[in-house]
């Protein structure tokens, strides 16, 4: 793309930055409740909560960055 941005292009970059991160924190939420409910729901020893949650963390953030990554370049290729 050549040249300065329309408004209507900068307002829809904006919104889907928003959707991407929106949707990126939803899915790590739940991502993290259900690798962690063990931990969170479980009468666990204090190691286990531990490995559990670190654990959860992990896949969350993993599963954040794939998500933000593909809305954003799935909505990249739309522009082209």
């Amino acid at each position: 793309m050549t040249g300065p941005r329309t408004q209507d292009e900068r307002d829809a970059l904006t919104i889907e930055i928003v959707f991407a991160l929106v949707t990126a924190g939803l899915l790590a939420a739940v991502l993290y409740v259900a690798v962690a409910s063990p931990a969170l729901f479980g009468d666990l020893e204090r190691a286990h909560e531990r490995a559990w949650q670190g654990a959860a963390f992990a896949v969350a953030t993993v599963g954040f960055a794939i998500r933000l990554v593909r809305a954003l370049w799935l909505f990249s290729r739309q522009r082209r």
